[in-house]
């Protein structure tokens, strides 16, 4: 289980290696994805907070990346973080997600990306339930349930 210092870590020193690598042009992206998608996963966008009902669904099942169908979290690790976005404690293993130090905005936050294609899913933080204290920030456009 990942915990804030191992996340750290990994944005400071360098990442998992993913178990494979998914990479296409910007027009190979943009033909694939909606404009909004597009926007999100592939120019760090973020959605507007509470616009997605993925919020407020809580069923079984496996979320995938938009982009290239990586696995990346269990809903058996979702949780109401109150914050306008799907929150997640874990994701589904410990290299789907790469991290990035992200000194914009005015402030410190980790990035984090699909490690197999690099599209940006949102940010994790130190404020999640325990176990592990984390709460992966994600936007719901970047994401796929698919079980």
């Amino acid at each position: 289980m990942l915990n804030w210092k191992e996340v750290i870590k990994l944005a400071k020193e360098g990442n998992l290696p993913p178990d494979k690598r998914v990479e296409k042009s910007e027009s190979e992206w943009r033909e694939i994805l909606s404009d909004e998608e597009y926007r999100v996963t592939r120019t760090a966008g973020t959605e507007r907070p509470f616009s997605s009902q993925m919020c407020t669904l809580f069923e079984p099942g496996i979320y995938e990346c938009v982009c290239c169908g990586t696995l990346l979290f269990d809903a058996s690790e979702k949780f109401d973080s109150g914050t306008g976005w799907p929150s997640f404690t874990q994701p589904i293993k410990e290299n789907a997600i790469s991290y990035n130090a992200d000194t914009s905005h005015g402030m410190v936050r980790v990035e984090t990306l699909c490690s197999t294609c690099d599209a940006h899913l949102g940010h994790v933080f130190p404020d999640g339930p325990a176990p592990s204290g984390l709460r992966y920030c994600i936007n719901a456009v970047s994401l796929k349930k698919v079980h």
